[in-house]
């Protein structure tokens, strides 16, 4: 188990490596340079994650912690789907949204003719792990006859359309500010609201 001593030290390399991130791009980013900014050695870097994609692939995957234990615990709860969906929704929004989000992703766009490493990183321990979780979580509510109309993928699909839409590519490109969590309460409100007009057994 980690210590709060290991705790503290990897949620500063973390935060230093998403400073010279959005400084250096990935490209520029070295492990060198995160554990100068984070304080520590480069041999604690490379001990803890090997290299720099993974030491990324880890924030990739520290971001989505969050998201994907509140839907592993809602896929074992058997509860009101659409419920479960309606509280899911602002730490999804957030998951895509927040300013570490656009920092992963203003990135790997500008990765794409260089390692083309971050993009894959980001795909996999992000939509990727996600999406499956949500499906398992509609695919219970159709089993259990809480949801009728469709699919667990096309009802996925629409969920992520309505909730999301084109916020995470408006946020990349500086177009809106990050979400406040009332937005983002709205957001979910009224993605619920159409899948339950829609979908309700």
């Amino acid at each position: 188990m980690e210590t709060q001593t290991q705790k503290d030290r990897r949620e500063r390399i973390e935060d230093a490596a998403y400073a010279v991130l959005q400084d250096k791009g990935y490209k520029g980013t070295s492990m060198l340079a995160v554990a100068k900014k984070a304080g520590c050695s480069n041999e604690t870097l490379y001990r803890w994650y090997g290299n720099k994609q993974a030491l990324f692939a880890s924030l990739v995957a520290a971001n989505a912690k969050d998201v994907k234990e509140q839907l592993e615990q809602s896929i074992e709860a058997d509860g009101d789907t659409i419920q479960q969906l309606r509280a899911l929704g602002p730490k999804l929004i957030a998951l895509v949204t927040s300013r570490k989000a656009v920092a992963l992703n203003r990135a790997a766009a500008g990765d794409v003719y260089h390692t083309q490493t971050l993009g894959k990183a980001i795909a996999e321990g992000g939509k990727d792990s996600v999406a499956p979780l949500i499906g398992q979580l509609i695919e219970g509510g159709l089993k259990r006859g809480l949801l009728k109309g469709g699919t667990a993928q096309e009802i996925s699909k629409i969920y992520i359309a309505l909730l999301i839409g084109d916020m995470q590519i408006q946020r990349v490109i500086g177009v809106i500010p990050e979400p406040t969590p009332q937005n983002c309460k709205d957001r979910a409100d009224m993605a619920c609201a159409v899948l339950e007009t829609v979908f309700s057994a």
